[in-house]
């Protein structure tokens, strides 16, 4: 029982009150409950005229009738016999007719055995009646003629004729709830209907939001579709995002063409310059102190842009299918060791090692996985205060190493993790230009990594620091172990 509650409250949160499918089956299930509930109710209320208006004619020709009737019989019978044969005449299953004299004393009347007291007086009291109307006594339901009795201009009396209609009445709720509760049940189905047929409909729309969010950047123009069934109006949209997804395709191919050559021209004459520089920075010793430092500058800011090209060029070649790597077996410490031994030659800053396993032997590209490292190292030592050590843990679990870069610095925020291995993403512009980053080194390390058969992940909090985790699949040569 608990089982059935959870789940039905997991169903009924997962209801989205503003999706399409939602609104369109609300609003066709509210549709169809108007239009057979209007229709119920007026053949509900149609029917019970033609019911009652039928006893109603046939008491108002009773009516009619009886004084004609009378006159017929007196010719031939004294007034009161008359009156009783006339009566006897019109006796019918749960039909009264009643003959009162001026002062309301009974003169005849017929024998039926629905005639009680209570029934009696309440008839008794009720005014005239020029026509038959239905009246509620003693839970029972009457239809009631009430008019003065006039015989050859002789005022007799009044005449009541009175027709007990409580079976027919109840046998009619009887059949009107029981349509109802099928109309219900109707009701029901048809919603059921309606969102099973919106759902389907809907279905090409659910598709191509899943396929959206899914989708590759290398796959854009390869997106399909299940558009069987849908209706004219979906088609259309679902073709209308197959062709914008194709056009953007495109798009970034040019893009990508473009980088490509120009990372590729610029790359060479910024080399030249750069030569040069550092030649004239070497050879010249007659050289101002604004000179030499402006050549330093322009040394500085040439290597920075040879780098970034060179950046681009590998992220080229990458989306190209273009990059190689060269997978060797080798034991992390090696690269770890060279890497502490270059850090060493820039930087005074604390690097420590805390390794699970003595020997951990991986297949990757050893100097792809000194990029990766490095990157990962320099932004780690940007970001975070100059007395605070940078870790690498070395670990293995499963078939996979596992490369652990932790700082202490100041953190990244949550609504920016899911992005930060995006090209040229930067959290803060202003401080990425103090330290010369240009939102490419976290893209380079997603794109080697992956390009070795590993992946790099993510954790971090404000103001306790970063962990950026790389794994690589272990090697399945003994020859290193």
């Amino acid at each position: 029982m608990r089982q059935r509650l959870s789940n039905l409250k997991k169903g009924w949160r997962g209801i989205d009150p503003f999706s399409l499918q939602f609104r369109l089956t609300v609003g066709a299930t509210l549709v169809s409950i108007l239009g057979i509930g209007s229709v119920g109710m007026w053949t509900t209320w149609k029917t019970q005229q033609i019911l009652v208006g039928s006893y109603k004619q046939s008491i108002q020709a009773i009516s009619d009738r009886f004084p004609q009737d009378v006159e017929l019989y007196d010719d031939m019978l004294p007034m009161s016999e008359a009156l009783q044969r006339a009566v006897d005449a019109r006796t019918l299953p749960n039909l009264m007719v009643v003959v009162t004299d001026d002062a309301g004393q009974m003169i005849v009347q017929t024998t039926d055995v629905w005639q009680r007291e209570d029934i009696s007086t309440v008839i008794a009291t009720l005014p005239a009646v020029p026509e038959p109307a239905i009246y509620e006594a003693s839970d029972r339901y009457i239809i009631l003629s009430k008019v003065p009795l006039v015989i050859e201009s002789n005022n007799l009396g009044t005449l009541y004729v009175a027709q007990d209609i409580t079976t027919a009445h109840t046998m009619f709720w009887a059949v009107i709830r029981n349509l109802a509760i099928g109309s219900l049940l109707a009701m029901v189905a048809i919603a059921i209907g309606i969102a099973l047929y919106v759902k389907r409909s809907l279905q090409p729309l659910r598709q191509m939001n899943q396929l959206t969010t899914t989708l590759s950047v290398e796959d854009l123009d390869k997106a399909q579709t299940q558009l069987r069934y849908a209706p004219t109006e979906v088609r259309e949209l679902v073709q209308t995002c197959k062709q914008m997804l194709a056009k953007l395709s495109e798009s970034l191919e040019q893009q990508r063409r473009f980088v490509s050559d120009v990372s590729h021209e610029l790359r060479t004459p910024l080399t030249v310059v750069h030569g040069y520089i550092q030649s004239t920075l070497r050879r010249s010793t007659n050289l101002t102190e604004p000179q030499q430092e402006a050549l330093e500058i322009a040394a500085l800011e040439t290597d920075r842009t040879i780098r970034l090209l060179q950046d681009l060029l590998d992220l080229a070649r990458a989306d190209a299918g273009h990059m190689h790597f060269n997978l060797e077996t080798f034991a992390l410490t090696e690269v770890i060791e060279e890497l502490l031994g270059m850090a060493s030659k820039f930087s005074d800053r604390d690097i420590q090692i805390e390794a699970a396993q003595e020997k951990i032997v991986v297949e990757a590209d050893r100097n792809r996985l000194k990029q990766v490292l490095l990157n990962l190292l320099d932004n780690a030592l940007k970001y975070s205060e100059p007395d605070q050590p940078i870790v690498l843990k070395l670990d293995q679990g499963g078939a996979q190493a596992v490369i652990q870069v932790c700082d202490r610095g100041y953190g990244i925020p949550l609504q920016h993790q899911s992005r930060i291995f995006d090209r040229f993403y930067r959290i803060d512009k202003a401080r990425a230009r103090t330290t010369g980053g240009c939102g490419l080194g976290l893209s380079i390390v997603k794109t080697l990594v992956e390009g070795m058969g590993g992946s790099v992940t993510l954790r971090s909090k404000l103001n306790e620091g970063s962990i950026f985790v790389v794994t690589l699949p272990l090697s399945n040569s003994l020859d290193l172990i």
